[in-house]
This record gives structure tokens, sequence and C-alpha cells, in this order.
């Protein structure tokens, strides 16, 4: 047990050496412009499959960017680009089926969306993005359930970063994906996770 507290104790130790002034804490966030680290990106989306499963996936390939101030938390901007063509379900059958026309149809419209219209803050660090998602040239209104869970100075980049997490959900039949409707649920859930760096000096 003895051995345990040790690596523990150092482990917290090193943490502490690569994020140095780490804080939870929204109003101590610093304020500017932010890009999404394309290596701690993760966009998941979950449906159900007969009501018996659920199926998840997730896309490799997401942009975004962050405009944000912890003393105007309504005026915050995040926007997003999400290249659909980089779909992941470990399955290349299924990926081809997803990437045709009667589901995302990429050969079309290679990207989806997202542009903040509006920010509610919330209690501690909640607080809900409304916006507007494009998919397959089709425009719908998303809320998306946020959290900043902190942020520090991180030696291993030399940048400031902010760690943000998201849930949301949308009807498919909403951008015309209604194909296979006895099969498989209208609602698709998303699960969102990443680090945006400062870029702002």
């Amino acid at each position: 047990m003895l051995w345990l507290v040790c690596v523990l104790i150092v482990a917290s130790g090193c943490a502490s050496l690569v994020r140095p002034n780490f804080s939870q804490s929204v109003v101590e966030l610093r304020a500017g412009d932010y890009t999404l680290d394309p290596e701690h990106a993760y966009l998941h989306f979950k449906i159900e499959h007969l009501g018996l499963s659920t199926v998840v996936g997730r896309f490799n390939t997401v942009q975004a960017s962050l405009d944000f101030d912890p003393k105007s938390l309504p005026e915050m901007r995040l926007d997003g680009v999400v290249q659909l063509d980089s779909i992941d379900m470990n399955n290349d059958t299924l990926e081809r089926r997803l990437k045709g026309r009667d589901w995302f149809d990429t050969g079309n419209y290679p990207q989806a969306s997202f542009v903040t219209t509006s920010v509610i803050p919330g209690e501690g660090n909640q607080f809900v993005i409304n916006g507007e998602l494009t998919l397959r040239g089709q425009t719908q209104e998303l809320a998306l359930d946020a959290i900043f869970k902190g942020g520090a100075d991180n030696l291993l980049t030399g940048k400031y970063t902010l760690g943000f997490a998201a849930t949301g959900v949308f009807l498919r039949s909403d951008f015309g994906m209604d194909a296979f409707g006895a099969l498989v649920a209208d609602e698709v859930f998303l699960d969102i996770h990443g680090e945006f760096q400062r870029t702002t000096q």
C-alpha cells in the first residue's frame, strides 16, 4: 500500500509541473481566442438500434474556435466544423453506408458546422450554448449543455489550455436522414470533449 501512496504523490507532483496555475473557477480562466487541440478533440455520437443496443461512433476530424471572456460569458462564441467523411464506426461497411445518400451524403455535403447564437450561464462552470447546426444543407437549432473543466498553463505545449465538455441531442429526421425509421431511433445524442489552446498572448 505504501508504494501506491508514493506513486500517487509523484504523479500529483508531475501533474502540477505539467499544468501550473491550474484553476477550475470560471472567473479565474484567461480570456482570449482559442482553437481546439486536434490531438485532444473527441466528438462521439450515440443512437439506439432496435431498442436493444446503442450504436456508438465518432468523427476523427473536428475543428473549432472559441472566443472567451469569463467576465462576459453571454458574449462567448464557439464555432466548429466536422469533416463527415472522418466518421469512425470500427466497421468499414457501416462507415461506407453512413457516408452514402441515405445518411450523411458526404459526396454532396462533406462538412457539418455549428455556429453559436447565444450563451446562457448556469451554476458554477456550467452553461448552455445555443446555436445552429448545419448538416446536409439544412440548418436547425441545437442546444449544448456545456462545462469548463478548468484551465492551466500546459508546459508540454507552451500554451494556456481550457478543458471543455458538452452534450446535445438532435433528430436525424430534421436533416433528411429518415431511413430505417423502424430500426434506428430518430434521436442522435452527442458527447463532446476537448482541450482549447489559447492563441492570443
